[in-house]
């Protein structure tokens, strides 16, 4: 049985924790709230970018590009995107081993993240680059990782780019997936943030006039629409880390608040048997 000194130890130290995670529960709520409207509003641009490059795409019948071609698979490079750091649950597990799923002879990778390039290097996979984004994803950061996606297949290093990241839904639900991003043809996923199934099908393919010629247009509109996308996925990501820490560190506070009550009873009970203890001694020695 745990001596009240001890008791009184645990209480204390369980409370000094529970400070903490209540300390990092309010920041993540802060950070939460920020990330989410970010991922919200970038939603209804999602749609509309996405559709724009399925209709342009789709009536340029002329038009070739090597962002377009379809090529047999032999090498992949896959986008990990994770958080910098843990307390945050599940959620980099989940897409790790998502990641894991992809052949590690025939795929590199490109860490987004401080914990995306651990888990490679941990795993020791092919570690392409490594690319670190902060609580609010810039658009120069997108802009790299897509780049460097974006050389890799042009230069027929890689047949396929796909994205493994998590999708926001709100902030209980965070769902790790595996996208396509390159060739851009092959985007049909409806784990674009922001789509549904009326997106995807888009509109009936009609005849269309492009100024000043349908390459210039789709050439500047592919390269956009590649950093825009990396962009939507990194804010999804934040605000869906954001989330989960919010979440974790607050059932860890609960939980902590549950076993100080549990303890103080213990702790209490015990005190008082000690005292009525004691009493029953004294009038005994009285008695006596």
């Amino acid at each position: 049985m745990n001596s009240p000194r001890d008791l009184r130890r645990r209480i204390k130290s369980i409370s000094g924790t529970a400070q903490i995670t209540k300390a990092m529960q309010m920041v993540a709520a802060s950070k939460m709230r920020k990330a989410q409207q970010a991922a919200l509003a970038a939603r209804p641009f999602a749609r509309l970018l996405y559709r724009i490059q399925r209709s342009a795409t789709s009536r340029a019948y002329q038009f070739g590009h090597p962002l377009l071609e379809v090529r047999e698979v032999r090498r992949t490079a896959v986008i990990v995107i994770a958080g910098d750091k843990g307390l945050c649950g599940a959620l980099n597990t989940n897409v790790f081993r998502l990641a894991a799923q992809f052949d590690s002879q025939s795929t590199v990778y490109i860490a987004a993240g401080r914990k995306a390039a651990q888990w490679v290097a941990r795993t020791r996979r092919h570690l392409a680059a490594e690319f670190a984004y902060g609580d609010s994803p810039a658009f120069t950061e997108a802009r790299a990782i897509a780049a460097f996606a974006r050389d890799l297949f042009l230069r027929g290093e890689v047949d396929r780019v796909q994205i493994v990241a998590t999708r926001f839904v709100n902030t209980l639900t965070q769902v790790p997936v595996s996208i396509d991003y390159l060739p851009v043809g092959a985007i049909r996923s409806l784990h674009l943030p922001g789509l549904d199934e009326a997106d995807v099908a888009g509109d009936e393919v009609q005849d269309a006039l492009f100024e000043p010629d349908a390459a210039s247009v789709l050439k500047y509109l592919l390269g956009h629409y590649l950093n825009i996308y990396i962009y939507l996925v990194l804010l999804n990501a934040k605000a869906s880390e954001q989330s989960a820490r919010m979440v974790s560190m607050k059932n860890a506070t609960d939980s902590a608040e549950s076993l100080i009550d549990a303890l103080k009873l213990e702790y209490n009970t015990l005190r008082q048997g000690n005292i009525t203890k004691e009493l029953l001694e004294i009038a005994g020695g009285q008695a006596g």
